[in-house]
């Protein structure tokens, strides 16, 4: 019976243990490039058996936060260079978050401070991170978005590509997490909610999930299969994102996935950083029967779950096989050596909340490791 301590193999890499650091945005690279505090952050967590990276947007117009690393620029790739050396130096794997926002933008972020882009015009009820000219941030409004013409999307799954294959050749990741979750991009096109379009990419489950399909196609002919996750939030409302209906969506989704060989899906269950029972659409969504129907078509790659599992909920689901990896998100931020303190059943340090989002190493890198040799 594995435990959550116990080696895995994730694609064609092995991983130390099956807890995984999951991504998380902390608007800590002026100027979008991977910097001195986020190499340090990264290695000092490496003792996660996967670490996958905050979000990375694909190009600038998949940006829609301040000071997130980006992944389409040759400084950028350096930066991440760094960051992956130090994180295989101290025995560590590491993914990177490939990230379009779509609608989750400021038109201050976006190339020539046009509007962002979406399946459909509609402007989220949500709020994105900027820094203002004196160097202090805070959360604003989204801005309105303009719905994509159906002949610039093919450019947009080529960026996905691109990054992806950038990722892994020029900037020394392991491979690559595809986010299709909480209401960016690739989530609007999924969504009935948000994606009203009466082409290809809209109207039936098919058509919706079109867009992500071949963003992954893409990405796993750039890469292989191995070297690529997705993540998908099924019935989050986070940014704004909704579904009538999601279990026929997610469970089509998952079973067209099962061909590629993905190294992984990831799978949030309930509302992102909060309810683990929320629901939308009819009934409450089976997770159980979602990892079936993946497994039936003859999907093979590791299932890992997320939001709010603590130590004990996760050994029962990698003790049950219900999952193979369980993710970690902001018990990560205030325990570099989350791991060793989860095996010992040690004290948790506490979490600053105001310190999450911008600034410097305070409630970054400063946190305190236990004493002694890591175990």
């Amino acid at each position: 019976m594995p435990t959550l301590f116990d080696p895995i193999t994730l694609g064609d890499i092995t991983l130390a243990n099956r807890i995984v650091m999951a991504p998380l945005t902390r608007n800590r690279s002026p100027r979008s490039v991977p910097n001195d505090l986020n190499v340090l952050y990264y290695q000092q967590r490496a003792s996660a058996g996967l670490i996958i990276t905050e979000g990375a947007p694909i190009s600038q117009q998949g940006q829609g936060y301040a000071n997130v690393p980006g992944l389409y620029e040759a400084e950028q790739l350096a930066g991440w260079k760094r960051v992956t050396d130090a994180v295989h130096q101290a025995g560590g794997r590491i993914f990177v978050q490939i990230w379009h926002v779509g609608r989750i933008s400021h038109t201050s972020l976006q190339p020539n401070g046009g509007k962002p882009v979406a399946p459909s015009a509609i402007t989220a009820k949500s709020k994105t991170y900027l820094v203002n000219p004196d160097g202090t941030g805070g959360f604003v409004p989204t801005s309105e978005p303009r719905a994509l013409e159906t002949d610039e999307i093919a450019s947009i799954v080529g960026d996905y590509a691109r990054a992806a294959r950038n990722a892994v050749e020029v900037a020394g990741f392991d491979g690559v997490e595809i986010h299709a979750a909480n209401g960016y991009l690739i989530d609007q096109f999924l969504r009935s909610g948000s994606n009203q379009r009466s082409d290809q990419y809209g109207g039936s489950i098919e058509n919706r999930a079109r867009f992500l399909l071949e963003v992954v196609d893409a990405t796993t002919r750039a890469i292989g299969g191995a070297k690529v996750g997705i993540r998908l939030s099924p019935v989050t409302p986070a940014n704004d994102i909704f579904d009538s209906d999601p279990q026929p969506l997610f469970d089509y989704v998952v079973e067209r996935l099962s061909p590629y060989g993905l190294a992984y899906l990831h799978i949030i269950e309930g509302w992102t950083g909060a309810e683990r029972d929320y629901n939308q659409g009819p009934a409450p969504f089976d997770y159980a029967r979602l990892k079936q129907i993946y497994r039936g078509a003859g999907g093979n790659g590791a299932w890992m779950v997320n939001n709010g599992y603590d130590l004990a909920m996760g050994e029962a689901a990698v003790a049950s096989g219900a999952a193979d990896l369980v993710a970690y998100g902001r018990p990560f931020i205030a325990n570099p050596d989350l791991v060793r303190r989860l095996k010992e059943k040690a004290p948790l340090n506490a979490l600053d909340k105001k310190t999450l989002y911008g600034g410097g190493s305070e409630g970054y890198t400063d946190y305190p490791a236990l004493a002694g040799v890591e175990g």
